[in-house]
Order: structure tokens, then sequence, then C-alpha cells
């Protein structure tokens, strides 16, 4: 199929159901999508191609991919009204290639590219308000020593508890609507059983990766060493259950782990934990001395099970039997809005104790920070684009960025090739290739690691 400027159209009425919105950035600058008819309106001075791909998803909420190192001649500037969707993409792309697919269960995908579809691979998408809010009926409390009973204490507070780490006596609390856990939190701000009164945070399951087009992903280079246990530097994989994998990557998984109680198998769709797995092995074998037999090791810790969600509590939880089954390097391929002191107590104890934590900075392009990414004891990862290694135009560039990685992984799958995008990849690659340099280099804790990554860029430029 030629798809050089040929832009498939028949979206169905689904994908195109979107109001009339603009977006001026400027008091001259708009550009505004219209339901019915189909048209639209531009009036551009100026716009880095970047922006413009960001301003057509922000007003379709269409998924726009890039080819990566694509540039117009020029920045765009146009004017029209009442233009036919067809027409006014390709006023605004000008010479660029372009392909408009629908689809049958999310947002249809825009394609912008200069030699072939499917190397556009950065991605462009609706910026999702921000909240940080927490989970409004339930609260984390944990308590002393020798404090009380937290059984006793939660049925005089009405509430009940839906999770427990006992070996940290702490404990996720839930009530029956907001006002009742206001009033526990209120009651039990006094209690001086308690050491910790926290809120929750939701933390949203990465995005299913998507199908690749062309040839499979290259043969791993790299082989488990047969050394003694002592000798292995696990790396904890705190995601989404990691499915049965064939050989070479099954030789360098560990039994998992599980804080959500067993998740229904699935052999069919490719998971996010199963990608990032393959992902952190990628990041391993670009590390110094690859091709010698490596002691490195992968834990998988499930946190998600068959939940589209999980929380900050979940996340701690699955940090902590991380370590306790020892972990040197804890890979955290998710974001979320939420600062809790919880999670950051337990990654600050774990970093205490030489243990390095890796995190994904986040895939909208803004400066705000994302959690665990932004605690100070955390290596934060963005996304780079191939080749120069500048910050992706869809990825997080906030002043707590560390460190800028690929952003894009080809899985393989089930005889089929998936591509993977986003700053949780970025972290794989980087927890991976520090698992390779701290051998290589026997450092030790392991988080100094943290000031031996040339390979990657530590000081990223703010986007403009």
């Amino acid at each position: 199929m030629n798809w050089t400027r040929t832009p498939l159209f028949g979206v169905s009425a689904a994908v195109l159901l979107f109001l009339c919105l603009t977006f001026p950035s400027r008091a001259a600058d708009s550009l505004t999508w219209r339901r019915a008819p189909d048209r639209v309106d531009a009036e551009i001075e100026g716009w880095p191609l970047p922006r413009l791909l960001q301003q057509i998803s922000d007003a379709t909420g269409w998924d726009v991919y890039l080819q990566p190192e694509t540039e117009l001649p020029r920045p765009v500037s146009v004017r029209f009204k009442n233009v036919p969707i067809g027409e006014a993409l390709g006023k605004l792309l000008g010479s660029l290639n372009y392909a408009l697919a629908p689809q049958t269960n999310g947002p249809a995908k825009l394609f912008v590219f200069r030699t072939a579809l499917g190397a556009a691979t950065e991605l462009f998408r609706r910026e999702k308000p921000k909240s940080g809010k927490p989970i409004p009926d339930e609260l984390i409390v944990s308590l002393k020593p020798r404090g009380g009973n937290m059984d006793d204490l939660a049925r005089r507070l009405g509430g009940k508890i839906v999770g427990r780490e006992d070996t940290l006596r702490a404990y996720r609390l839930k009530f029956p609507d907001e006002a009742a856990a206001q009033a526990a939190r209120a009651s039990l701000s006094g209690n001086s059983d308690v050491a910790l009164l926290d809120y929750n945070y939701p933390v949203l399951r990465p995005p299913a990766p998507d199908l690749a087009g062309g040839a499979g992903a290259p043969a791993l280079s790299i082989k488990p060493g047969a050394g003694p246990d002592a000798s292995r530097l696990i790396i904890g994989l705190i995601d989404t259950p990691v499915q049965p994998l064939g050989s070479p990557y099954k030789e360098f998984l560990l039994p998992a782990l599980s804080v959500m109680g067993e998740a229904p198998a699935d052999d069919q769709t490719l998971r996010h934990g199963s990608s990032m797995l393959e992902t952190i092995l990628r990041g391993l074998e670009q590390a110094p001395q690859a091709n010698r037999p490596t002691p490195v090791r992968i834990l998988p810790v499930d946190v998600y099970g068959s939940s589209d969600t999980t929380t900050t509590f979940e996340v701690a939880r699955g940090i902590v039997a991380a370590i306790n089954h020892g972990a040197a390097i804890i890979n955290l391929s998710l974001a979320g809005d939420g600062d809790s002191q919880f999670l950051h107590n337990i990654i600050t104890q774990g970093f205490d104790r030489g243990v390095l934590f890796v995190a994904a900075a986040g895939n909208e392009p803004t400066t705000t920070p994302t959690y665990p990414a932004a605690y100070p004891e955390v290596l934060a990862v963005t996304a780079g684009t191939p080749q120069t290694g500048q910050i992706a135009p869809w990825a997080n560039y906030g002043a707590f960025v560390d460190v800028v990685g690929p952003g894009t992984s080809l899985v393989d799958f089930g005889g089929r090739t998936f591509r993977v995008t986003g700053t949780s990849v970025s972290t794989a690659y980087v927890a991976g290739f520090a698992a390779g340099l701290s051998v290589s280099r026997g450092a030790k804790p392991i988080n100094s690691v943290k000031n031996l990554l040339p390979y990657f860029s530590l000081s990223p430029t703010p986007r403009p």
C-alpha cells in the first residue's frame, strides 16, 4: 500500500465526534476543528512543527506520530477557513507525507513522516489535566512499633483495611465516603500511636504498546551468567504482570511476585510489564562488557493485577517486596501526579541502603513534576529523540529530570512485533544500562551509578 501523501479517510463518526475547539496561542493565532460539517479554520503565524502537531492532537483527540528528526523548511504560517480535513492537513503539513488511520477502540492515528509510515514513532497526545487529587475515601496509616492494633482502630473509625504491609505496620484504609475519611483523619491526627498519616493517590496503568510494521526486533546479544545466586544483580520491575516469555528472555527472569493477587492469564495481548522487561535487556546489552555472560536478573513485581489503576500504597508495597528479595535497582516505568509521603519514605529507606531507583518523568510535554520521578532519591528519566538525544516533543522536560534515554523500543511477542514509545521505555533502557554499568565497574552502593551514566545526557536542555 502506498501511504505517500495518501490520507486515510472514511473515519467513523465516533472518531470525529469532537466539538468545535479553538486553541489560540497568541492573540492572532488559532486552529479550529469543527464537528459538523467536518471543516478546519486556521490562522497561524510561525508555528514550529512540534507545536502544530500538539495543537492538532489537542483539537481532535487523535494520537499523532512523527518520524524522528523531521523538520519543515520553515515554521508553519497559513490562513484558511472552512477547508475539508484532508485539504487542511495538506496545507498545514506542507511537503511532509501523512496518513490518517481510524481505530475501532480508540482515537484515530495521524502519522507524519518523510520516508515511511513505520518510521513515525514520536507520539503527540492530547494532554490530560493533572489533578494530583488523592482517593477521597481512603487514608494510609502507619503505626509506631509499639502502637495500637490497626484492626481495632479501623473498626472504631468506621473504616475497612483494604491493604496492609504488616512488616512496616502500614495500612490502607477505606471509608464509606470522603466525609468519613476526613473525620477519621482528624481523629488520627492526635493519636500518639500513629507514626504517619497520609493520603493514597491513584497511579494509572501505562498505555498498551502498538503493533509495528516491518522487521522484528533484533536478536538479543547478551546471555545470562551461571554464577551463584549471591553474585546476581537484581532489577525489581514494578509494573503490570509479566507474561511467560520464551528464550532468551526467560533465562533472565526470577519468579514473579505480586502485591495484587494473581492476575488473569493473558497470552494474546502484550502487557506493559512484558515490554519493559525486554526493554531493560536492550539497555543491558548496550552497557560496557555486555558481551560477557551477565549476572543481572529481573524480578517482576505486579502492582496492578487486572485493574487499570494502582495506588501509591501498592507501588510502595511492590518496592518493599522487591528489595526484600534482593533487588539493587528498582525500575518504575510509571508516573502519577500525587506526592505521597508514604511512598517517598519507602524510597528514601531503600536509597539509604544503596538501592538505585529509576522512574519515568511522564509523557506530557510540560514541566510539571511527576512522582515518584521527582523525589530527589530517584533518577528521573525523560525520552530523547534518536541520534541527537534531545528531549522528545511529547515528553516531560521539568527541572526534576536527570537523564534522557531512548524513547522507543521494538518488542517481539506472540509472533508479532510491537513498537513501545514513552518515558517508560527510556526508564527501562536506563535501568538496564545502569545494571550493566554497575557490573562492569563494581559500583557499591549501587546508587552511586547515578553519577556514572556518560552514555545518557545528564543535563537535558529545557525545551523552549
